[in-house]
């Protein structure tokens, strides 16, 4: 499998939720199953029940964060020198040509992306677009809406 470019902060928050899963919710649930079988007839236990599942999606979430930065290529944004082009990582402000509303986004890995805190991903149209691209460009590309126009007005590397 190829390598999936990550930042360094997403790498770092995905390591963080898997030492909770690890050292806090792991062992809570060991308890509370131990717990749910004191209580007898496992086939007519609620609480053994639920435990169960949630032990399953701890293990299944800790798997899937394992694989994730094992599969990661971490790049750290701040050590590199992107000229004021636009580069995976990168922190740049935008004007929308049609609205002249000014917007700020983050290019990060899939697993990170998230539209409310302004992080969009790498294989979206948008940073497709934008990638490569320098300060004062003025890009065009066809998103799901049709049509956008925007102009790149700040590329930082933060």
């Amino acid at each position: 499998m190829s390598k999936v470019p990550m930042t360094a902060k997403g790498a770092e928050r995905l390591r963080e939720e898997l030492k909770e899963l690890k050292q806090v919710e792991r062992p809570a649930v060991i308890k509370a199953i131990a717990e749910a079988r004191e209580h007898g007839d496992l086939k007519e236990n609620a609480e053994y029940h639920a435990a169960r599942e949630r032990q399953g999606f701890i293990e299944g979430r800790i798997q899937d964060i394992e694989g994730k930065l094992s599969h990661a290529e971490v790049i750290d944004v701040t050590k590199i020198d992107g000229g004021g082009r636009v580069i995976f990582g990168c922190t740049l402000d935008i004007a929308d040509e049609d609205s002249g509303e000014e917007l700020t986004y983050q290019i990060v890995g899939e697993d990170e992306a998230s539209i409310k805190e302004g992080k969009i991903s790498v294989t979206s149209p948008i940073a497709r677009a934008l990638i490569g691209r320098s300060e004062g460009d003025v890009v065009t590309f066809n998103a799901p809406g049709g049509e956008k126009t925007f102009e790149i007005l700040e590329v930082r590397y933060e």
